[in-house]
């Protein structure tokens, strides 16, 4: 949006217009396409964990409580930020800013990385009940 770019010279400092400004990438914050994937986002980890939350096994088996609080904690991330893109539409705000980036990158790391490593021990408890039902019965 050049009148974006405008402002960001001038508020930058910079009369002549020769700040270098952030390219413009598909589904980046403040943009439609990022506001979707935030919300598909928000809404995959509101149906997993509800998933996880019906099952009988639920409250017995850690792996399925970590999960579920891995995928509370994405969901609040990724409402957060819908909300902040939502913010950043309504006043046509730009959030090409490298400190708001980093830290929206920061964030989608740790919440990826939890829930990651939720997912991958939910899977291996999963594996073991399914294959050694037989021999641990009182479990």
């Amino acid at each position: 949006v050049p009148q974006l770019r405008e402002e960001a010279a001038v508020n930058n400092g910079d009369p002549n217009g020769d700040t270098v400004i952030m390219k413009d990438v598909q589904g980046m914050p403040g943009t439609p396409a990022g506001l979707a994937l935030r919300l598909s986002q928000f809404a995959f980890a509101a149906v997993s964990v509800a998933v996880m939350a019906a099952t009988s096994d639920f409250p017995s088996v850690t792996a399925f409580r970590y999960l579920v609080a891995a995928l509370s904690l994405q969901c609040l991330w990724s409402l957060s930020l819908a909300i902040v893109d939502i913010y950043a539409l309504l006043v046509k705000r730009c959030l090409r800013n490298s400190i708001v980036l980093g830290f929206f990158t920061i964030g989608d790391g740790i919440t990826s990385t939890l829930t990651f490593a939720a997912a991958c021990a939910s899977a291996g408890i999963t594996v073991l009940i399914s294959s050694d039902f037989n021999n641990c019965a009182q479990n």
